[in-house]
């Protein structure tokens, strides 16, 4: 009865239109869901929400951001790949077969050769997203008042070179953080674009975020994989997965611990969306020596003292912490 439950949970959230009149013990069921773990008491999310980021770990709310301002933030994305806009602290991220000079876009536009640019918090612009008040009123439902912007992400998936490069693996976006605990961090994902199983829209496993931290390694993928784009060492290959396809405008909540991925982009065109992870400002630091983490926090400290000359005594903590900006509310420790 769980499991059907479950299902239709699912199915009701995804596609609304086909969802039938609830009966007396469904409305029971989302007027009294029990102890709620993932969401905190708030007046945006209805009882249905609620429940179903709980089973879920994930929730999907359809045209929350406008064009105007997605498209404000494209043009900004595209000054900064022309190096017309500099950002401090910014990284500009290329597909590993670009940064091979493997391949290259028929078109010679900046933008065309960036998969990625993160931590673009010094940015006002693009850290206007973070600000949304459309966003934060459901962010505050997971993080609480004080709410910190822990890392920004703009993403800009390339047409793939046939190399399936283009792919990101299943992995649980904890991994990368130093900061606890994961039921007061979310993030919110938003498409720039239409994003579907052709471009490489999100793939999500239901339910994985009730689970714990995973070891993550690089991928043996014969094509290469991209830095940082770390996977789950070993997870069931039965669970059902389900692929997040959306409209421009479209953002999805979701736990650290929820696994998740992205497939192939088989289009000629990019598949774009910007992103933050909130997490409460009462959240604290870790030291992640002697986990499965300590090979991330090796790796970057590894380019930081290579590309930055950051000393040798730096913590993963350190790096979250100059990462970071408030965004809403008290800084009270993060």
């Amino acid at each position: 009865m769980a499991a059907i439950t479950r299902l239709k949970l699912l199915l009701d959230h995804l596609h609304p239109d086909l969802k039938a009149s609830p009966t007396s013990a469904e409305v029971t069921s989302y007027s009294n869901p029990g102890k709620l773990l993932y969401t905190l008491e708030n007046c945006c999310l209805t009882p249905e929400q609620r429940q179903f980021y709980e089973e879920n770990g994930f929730l999907h709310i359809k045209k929350l951001v406008s064009d105007e301002n997605l498209d404000i933030f494209n043009e900004e994305f595209e000054k900064i790949c022309r190096k017309e806009v500099e950002v401090p602290g910014i990284t500009v991220m290329r597909d590993v077969t670009i940064a091979k000079n493997e391949y290259v876009p028929d078109s010679t536009s900046p933008h065309q050769t960036v998969s990625k640019i993160q931590d673009f918090q010094n940015n006002e612009i693009l850290f206007k997203y973070c600000c949304l008040p459309e966003i934060l009123k459901y962010v505050e439902c997971f993080t609480g008042p004080n709410i910190m912007a822990m890392h920004t992400m703009l993403i800009n998936k390339p047409p793939d070179t046939g190399k399936k490069t283009s792919r990101h693996p299943l992995h649980q976006d904890l991994h990368y953080f130093a900061f606890r605990p994961a039921d007061l961090i979310v993030c919110a994902w938003t498409a720039m674009v239409k994003v579907d199983r052709n471009n490489g829209c999100l793939v999500v496993l239901p339910g994985t975020h009730k689970g714990s931290l995973k070891k993550h390694v690089y991928p043996d993928w014969p094509g290469g994989v991209n830095k940082m784009y770390y996977g789950i060492h070993d997870y069931d290959p039965n669970h059902p997965r389900l692929h997040l396809e959306m409209e421009k405008g479209d953002t999805v909540f979701f736990h650290p611990l929820l696994i998740h991925g992205s497939g192939t982009n088989k289009t000629d065109s990019f598949r774009k969306a910007i992103s933050c992870h909130y997490a409460s400002a009462d959240c604290h630091y870790i030291d992640v020596k002697g986990t499965f983490q300590e090979n991330l926090e090796k790796e970057l400290l590894e380019i930081g003292q290579r590309k930055y000359d950051v000393s040798k005594d730096m913590t993963l903590a350190d790096i979250w912490c100059l990462r970071s900006r408030l965004v809403q509310g008290e800084r009270t420790n993060l």
